[in-house]
């Protein structure tokens, strides 16, 4: 009966995916695995050759999707047939789209190897149907507290599903993720070295560090590579004292996008510390699993990066560079910050932060944005900030002045108008715009600059 259940889930899940396929292309991601978890709970696990010691897993607070699809294209290049979630539909029913859409009719599995960004939240729940051997992850910390809390729970649940079977792929410079390897049969740490675009935070009100998730005092940081991720040592129990990552990024040179590990030098096409890490972890996880060092080497020269994190828009003769990040997550926003702030050339800085709709009671907050440290991009030559937003504008502002910022240079629109933004943007004659926001108030945004500026060029 359970084949039966099984079967049948497979050939309507399939069906309604090639229907949607027909209709709108690419969007598929969830509604065929729903459909097949509907009829058959244990979808996933009545798979036939799934393997889990051929089964990957990455997951984590920021950069699982980057990380995925940088390690899918290096297998791609070498060769090994991968079931992969490249759309990043890393729930359950996304899952079970992947494995329904690379399983054969006789419902045994087409790959040599399974590859999952998986959410951490949701992680115990889909390793219960597919416990894979093999788990990466990139970092553990704040982010969508209305979701996830806090780390500690998310460190729980990761660790709820690591035992003596698992090879645990762990960033060494996040004291959160990397206090797990104790928990694995083996770990496989990967790090950076710091470099130049590393910094270090000013001892003062607005400083904050994290407890050590060993014995709970401070985390000395040596220097942050991206915002609580760098060199660090507890001084109360030592824990990181003496740690050696086994895959470590050398010489980082961000103007010529290289670095060396292993002997090695290895091209990056994203000269930022965030991506830096997501090769550091596909170059671990690809390695542990064979691929040799040259096909690395290739796949990292002409590796494009899924859309929506970094894209310029032109507008009225000017460009407008937007940072995709979470506003949910400090890492994130204070990596935005200091790209801005590497660019010492005259700039505007627009900031809107805003309401987050989720599910009810959507709620805001603005204490990631007092996690962060703003003086570094303040100092970079900023001749106008605009805060704008219907509900946080005052409070980004506040932020902003709390930091040093001339409040004559700062204007703040309570409001998420397209028009009234664009209209402020124009008073002011600097072509260097760098926006912070969330992804679709930056597409409203761009569709309006540019309908504002062809219908300017046709008076």
């Amino acid at each position: 009966m359970s084949r039966l259940r099984f079967y049948t889930a497979l050939y309507v899940s399939r069906l309604a995916a090639f229907g949607i396929d027909v209709v709108a292309k690419g969007r598929g991601t969830n509604l065929p695995g729903e459909i097949a978890l509907k009829i058959d709970p244990d979808f996933i696990s009545h798979i036939k050759g799934v393997d889990p010691d051929r089964t990957v897993f990455v997951t984590g607070t920021n950069g699982k999707s980057t990380t995925t699809n940088l390690i899918a294209h290096v297998l791609s290049k070498a060769g090994v047939k991968t079931a992969v979630n490249l759309a990043g539909a890393n729930l359950l029913a996304g899952v079970a789209v992947t494995l329904m859409r690379n399983t054969e009719a006789n419902g045994r599995l087409k790959a040599d190897l399974i590859l999952l960004e998986t959410d951490e939240r949701f992680l115990p729940v889909i390793h219960k149907q597919l416990p894979a051997r093999h788990l990466c992850i990139a970092n553990i910390q704040k982010d969508q507290v209305q979701r996830n809390g806090e780390p500690d729970i998310i460190w729980r649940k990761l660790a709820s599903v690591i035992d003596k079977d698992t090879t645990l792929y762990v960033n060494g410079d996040d004291p959160n993720a990397y206090s797990l390897g104790r928990l694995a049969g083996r770990c496989v740490s990967f790090g950076v070295d710091r470099n130049a675009s590393s910094f270090e935070k000013k001892d003062d009100f607005f400083s904050v560090t994290m407890p050590c998730p060993v014995c709970h005092g401070p985390i000395d940081f040596e220097a942050y590579n991206i915002d609580n991720i760098g060199p660090f040592v507890c001084h109360s129990c030592g824990f990181g004292k003496d740690k050696k990552n086994d895959y470590q990024a050398h010489d980082v040179d961000f103007d010529s996008k290289t670095f060396t590990a292993g002997g090695r030098t290895y091209e990056f096409g994203y000269s930022t510390p965030y991506f830096l890490y997501c090769y550091i972890a596909a170059l671990a996880v690809s390695r542990e699993f064979g691929v040799d060092e040259a096909v690395i080497g290739e796949a990292f020269k002409d590796f494009v990066n899924i859309g929506g994190r970094m894209e310029d828009v032109k507008a009225g003769g000017r460009t407008i560079h937007y940072l995709r990040m979470k506003q949910e997550n400090p890492e994130t926003v204070q990596s935005a910050l200091n790209v801005i702030a590497a660019d010492k050339s005259e700039k505007i800085f627009m900031l809107g932060l805003d309401e987050l709709v989720d599910f009810d009671p959507h709620y805001t907050n603005t204490f990631y944005t007092f996690d962060c440290d703003f003086r570094d991009l303040i100092n970079s030559n900023v001749c106008r900030c605009i805060c704008f937003s219907g509900t946080v504008a005052y409070d980004a502002a506040l932020r902003m002045l709390y930091d040093g910022f001339d409040p004559d240079k700062l204007t703040v629109l309570p409001t998420n108008d397209d028009e009234t933004i664009i209209n402020e943007l124009t008073k002011y004659d600097c072509d260097n715009i760098y926006l912070i926001t969330w992804l679709k108030k930056y597409y409203s945004l761009a569709d309006y600059a540019k309908k504002h500026a062809e219908a300017k060029e046709a008076q």
